[in-house]
């Protein structure tokens, strides 16, 4: 079995209802997948399953999603071993961890990524691309700044925002 962790770009289903994370993995077990486990209720899922690529699984994930909640979501899937390597490539590990942000993409980021993403910088923040994600320390709460309006589908490619404290969690639950 290999271990996989999977990314909800959002849980908001509409105004004031958000998934809940049993129905999350409810919806896991479902599929087949075996022990799915939740972190933190932002839609993070860990599961094991048969050795599958990972477009296969986000495909079953956001199909299932689509039937059980009415919604389309995109839903990013890594194995495990990737998620630990993602979790150690942090080039800002000494930043705070609710201020550093990564985008995890379905699509590694090409360098023109953070080329286009230089005029909603300020001088106080770093970005760097590690693996095709994209690291951001924001340097202060992210939602005050311009730069996380930039970071939408439509400009960067399917992908979601997880902090440094929920990429160590999930990385704590791989073991």
């Amino acid at each position: 079995m290999t271990t996989y962790v999977a990314l909800l770009h959002s849980i908001v289903l509409a105004p004031g209802r958000r998934v809940v994370m049993s129905d999350l993995r409810d919806m896991a077990s479902s599929l087949g997948y075996q022990d799915p486990r939740t972190l933190v209720s932002t839609g993070n899922i860990v599961f094991e399953a048969a050795e599958t690529p990972v477009g296969d699984i986000e495909a079953r994930l956001e199909q299932a999603f689509q039937a059980r909640f009415a919604k389309p979501v995109d839903i990013i899937v890594r194995k495990g071993t990737d998620w630990r390597k993602l979790a150690d490539a942090n080039p800002f590990a000494n930043g705070d961890g609710a201020q550093v942000i990564v985008r995890v993409t379905r699509k590694p980021l090409q360098r023109s990524a953070l080329d286009a993403l230089q005029g909603y910088i300020q001088p106080n923040q770093r970005l760097a691309l590690t693996g095709g994600d994209l690291w951001i320390d924001f340097a202060g709460k992210p939602s005050e700044w311009k730069l996380l309006s930039a970071l939408t589908t439509k400009r960067m490619g399917a992908g979601t925002l997880r902090n440094w404290n929920t990429v160590r969690g999930l990385a704590e639950m791989l073991g």
